[in-house]
Formats: C-alpha cells, sequence, structure tokens
C-alpha cells in the first residue's frame, strides 16, 4: 500500500503511547491520540463525501488540529492544500476557483467572507477549525464513525498541492505525490539522523513545504516528537531549546536569537542540530551563531515543487554560504542558456531531478512542460555554482523572486496590482537587503502626476495581497532606467535603493 499515512503509521513506535506533539498550553498527543483522531477526522471527512483525489483546502492558524486534518486527508487518500492564513479574499478566490476542492476548512473568523468563496467555487462543504482547537470540523469528527485503515494509494497519486507564486502574476499549484513527499521525508530523516530519541523544536507555519513536510514529516518517519509553537517568539524558544535536539528556522529565527542578549550556548547544549532554509543566510549570520553558541547551522536548499534538493552535511564539513551537495538520490547540475554544462565553479541556472521533483502545474500542461527539459531535469530558475567538491552555492534567482521572511514573493504579481492603481503608470518591485528578514519588498513607481500617498498605497494594497507581499518601502520616480531593449533594469534599482 503507497497511502502516505500508511508509510508513516508504519514508523510509528511500538509504545504509541508515547509523545508526538506537545504544545506550551496543552496537553501532549500520543501517537494512539494521532491514530485515533485521524481515524474520526478520516470518517467525518469520507461522510462529506471525499474521494481519492478529491482537494480539501485549509487556510488556517497554526494548530495540533490541522496536524491531524493534514495526516487525516492523506488517510483518506485525499489532496491536501494548505492555504497561508495571510492571503485575502481575492487570493484565495484564484485559488478556490482553480483547485475546485470538495471541501473548503477556514477559521471561524473567517467563515463569513470563505464561505462563499468556496460555494462559488463548487465546494461541497465548507468547515471551521480555529486556532483553540473548535469549529465544525472537530465538532464533525466527534460524532463521526471512525474509519479503518486508509485508502489505498499509487505511489505517483496526488498526496498534495502546494501553491507558488509565479512570474506571470499568477500562482501555479505545483502537484507533489506520495512518492514525492515520502522519498523526501525517509532521506532527511536518515541524512539528517533522526532518531526516535530527537525532540524538534517546531516555531514555523505549517502551510508551506517547509514546516509542514520537512519539519512535521522527520518527525513522523522518526517517530520522534516536537514542541509545536503556534509562532516564533524568541524568549519562547530560549525557554524550549534546554528541551529540544533539533531546531528548523528560517534565517530570521537566527538573527532574531542572536539578537537577544542572553541567548548563550548554555540553553542549547542537548541540542545535536540547527538547520535553516527557505532563504538564503548570511555568512556573517553563520559565523556569528558558531562563534556565541558554538554550532555550525546546517543550511539546505529546496523548493515547493522539489522538496529538499541539496543539504550541507551532518558529519563533515559545513561552510558558510553554501547549501551544501545534493542529497543522496537526487541529480543536480548547472547549466547555460542552451542547457549545456558549464564548467566548475562557473555561474549556471541549477536543474534537478529525482524521486522528490513534482508531477507538474494544476492545470497548466504547457507551463509544465516549459519547466522541465525532455531528460527530466527540472529547470529551477535559481543561479548556482557548483565547486569541485560537489557543494552547491546560490548566488542569485534567474526569475526575480524575493524571498522576505522565508516567504516567496514574486514581483510580477505586485506590480500588476500597483499599475491598475488610479494615477500610477508603472511600477518596479524589487527585493533589497534587510538584515531582519534577509530581503524585504521595495517599489518603485512612476505616476501620471503628484504622486499618490505611499501610506494610501499600502492600504490599499493590503486589501488585495498578503501582508508580507505589501512593499515596506514605496519610493517616486520620474522615469524607471531601462536597457536598449527596453527592460527595467533592476539591478540598478537595487543598487540605488539597496541601502
Amino acid at each position: 500500500m503507497s497511502n502516505l499515512y500508511e508509510r508513516f503509521a508504519g514508523c510509528f513506535p511500538k509504545d504509541l503511547d508515547r509523545p508526538f506533539l506537545e504544545t506550551p498550553e496543552g496537553p501532549a498527543l500520543s501517537y494512539a491520540n494521532v491514530e485515533a483522531a485521524t481515524a474520526l477526522y478520516g470518517g467525518y471527512l469520507l461522510s462529506l463525501g471525499v474521494e481519492p483525489g478529491d482537494r480539501v483546502a485549509v487556510q488556517v492558524e497554526k494548530c495540533p488540529e490541522a496536524v491531524l486534518l493534514y495526516l487525516a486527508t492523506l488517510r483518506v487518500g485525499a489532496v491536501f492544500l494548505p492555504l497561508n492564513t495571510a492571503y485575502t479574499g481575492a487570493e484565495i478566490s484564484y485559488f478556490l476557483g482553480d483547485s475546485k476542492p470538495r471541501v473548503v476548512v477556514c477559521d471561524p473568523k473567517t467563515e463569513d467572507a470563505v464561505r462563499p468563496l468556496g460555494l462559488e467555487a463548487g465546494a461541497a462543504h465548507v468547515v471551521t477549525l480555529g486556532e483553540d482547537g473548535s469549529g465544525s470540523l472537530p465538532d464533525g469528527a466527534a460524532t463521526a464513525q471512525a474509519m479503518s485503515g486508509s485508502v489505498p494509494r499509487d505511489a505517483d497519486d496526488l498526496a498534495a498541492i502546494l501553491y507558488t507564486s509565479g512570474t506571470t502574476g499568477r500562482s501555479k499549484g505545483a502537484m507533489l505525490s506520495v512518492e514525492n513527499l515520502w522519498s523526501n521525508a525517509d532521506t532527511l530523516r536518515q541524512y539528517w539522523g533522526f532518531t526516535d530519541q530527537d525532540v524538534l523544536l517546531h516555531a514555523l507555519p505549517i502551510f508551506h513545504v517547509h514546516g509542514l513536510f520537512v519539519a512535521i514529516n522527520c518527525v513522523l518517519a522518526s517517530a520522534s516528537k516536537m514542541l509545536f509553537l503556534p509562532k516564533f517568539d524568541a524568549k519562547t524558544v530560549m525557554e524550549l531549546l534546554p528541551r529540544a535536539t533539533v531546531m528548523m528556522g528560517v534565517p530570521t529565527f537566527y538573527t532574531r536569537l542572536l539578537g537577544q542578549d542572553d541567548f548563550n550556548a548554555d540553553m542549547c547544549k542537548n541540542m545535536r542540530l540547527f538547520i535553516s532554509g527557505s532563504a538564503p543566510l548570511l555568512s556573517e549570520t553563520w559565523i556569528e551563531f558558531e562563534s556565541r553558541i558554538g554550532h555550525a547551522i546546517l543550511e539546505r536548499y529546496g523548493m515547493t515543487e522539489t522538496g529538499m534538493n541539496t543539504s550541507n552535511p551532518l558529519n563533515g564539513e559545513r561552510i558558510a554560504g553554501s547549501v551544501g551537495p545534493a542529497l543522496p538520490g537526487v541529480e543536480i547540475r548547472v547549466v547555460d542558456e542552451a542547457g549545456k554544462s558549464v564548467p566548475v565553479g562557473e555561474p549556471g541556472v541549477l536543474e534537478v531531478r529525482g524521486p522528490n521533483v513534482f508531477k507538474g502545474y494544476w492545470n497548466m500542461p504547457e507551463k509544465t512542460a516549459e519547466e522541465f527539459r525532455v531528460d527530466g531535469f527540472f529547470i529551477t530558475g535559481d543561479i548556482a555554482k557548483i565547486d569541485a567538491n560537489d557543494y552547491v552555492c546560490i548566488v542569485g534567482r534567474s526569475k526575480d523572486l524575493i524571498i522576505t521572511g522565508g516567504y516567496n514573493v514574486y514581483p510580477k504579481e505586485i506590480e500588476e496590482v500597483i499599475d491598475a492603481m488610479d494615477g500610477i503608470v508603472e511600477s518596479a518591485v524589487i527585493g533589497v537587503s534587510d538584515p531582519d528578514f534577509g530581503e524585504r519588498v521595495v517599489a518603485v513607481v512612476k505616476s501620471s502626476g503628484t504622486p499618490p500617498d505611499p501610506k494610501a498605497m499600502t492600504t490599499q494594497l493590503k486589501t488585495t495581497l498578503a501582508g508580507y507581499k505589501v512593499p515596506k518601502d514605496i519610493f517616486f520616480v520620474e522615469a524607471l532606467p531601462r536597457n536598449v531593449m527596453g527592460k527595467v533594469q533592476k539591478a540598478e534599482l537595487r543598487k540605488t535603493y539597496g541601502g
């Protein structure tokens, strides 16, 4: 059987009373609780008519019940579709209209706004799940007939769809199969040395690959435990570090910890591994952390479409500014624009092939075909160099992707919204260096007359875009710099406004 939940369940400890998840406020969930609760949640989903391959779209706050819903969705053979809690109504309308979910799960606080969007998209049911574990979903599960076993699935069947922004302004649904997720989880478990004695400090959101698939799936595949925080808070993290052995975070986590005067090596004495991803980790941060705490942060590289591709080694040299060699079973190469391999140490487009690479983009066969070579390599769009020891260094992004606080932002999406505003001729959105978020979003705008008030623009943008996409700064210019081909020279804008 290739049902992903069954694969994880096969890794559960013999003693199912061992803890799986613990929150600061509530009682711990044991693996026995996971088995029982997912049977009830799964039974309720089945009662709602969910069939294999149906999408279950979820926009809820981070809570233990959301993890149970994820696992129950896998158990019934459906496709889990997590949505960022910062997405606005306009964004949610697009995702639901594109994915056509059978069931939509939202926060009780947003039900009035989400319900009509779900019904308009053809969802049969819109149910709720609150941050405190309340809502019509857990209420329905409490009285549902518990399912037994899991719905059979094949390795190539879809297990999840995650939307990733695109340079065209339209988000793309990356289709991830049972094998994509399982192979990556099993590889990372072994490569990073996870055992049932580990305790993962989990402060990441669970609507993207890092917090959901990398973190939680590693715990499930190793029968370990996690300390589950609703969000990152430096003081709370420092209090819990003595009880943890592993922490996964975005670079912002580490810069904020280093910003605490009382953050020290003693509170990390039980830690065996700090992992960073979702955005480039500055070498300065890596060096300062090792000097102060005595741990070399393990940086790795992945994407929504592929899960993890490369990683610095658990045992071996970890290099600041490098994301390490390819993971076992994953092939990588660096090529020029014609697809020809470049010499060692030369920059080029990074391409990847392996069991972790997604099946394609939902309802976008043409876009899928564009992103794959005929030999099966996926074109990441990231610019990288590979040294003589096979260590990879990401040096840029050919598609203008901005990564702010670990979240992906594509300028085109924001530019289209700004350009549609009254009095705006055109805009260029760039990412500039930021000590806290890694990069911050900046808009450079040309207006048709007197420039509008930046604060008013920001307020308007927040009604359409998720908060992390809204530019932190808006600058007005007489004209945007262009090259001889008429293309806006964003490199020049970064030099001008990157200070």
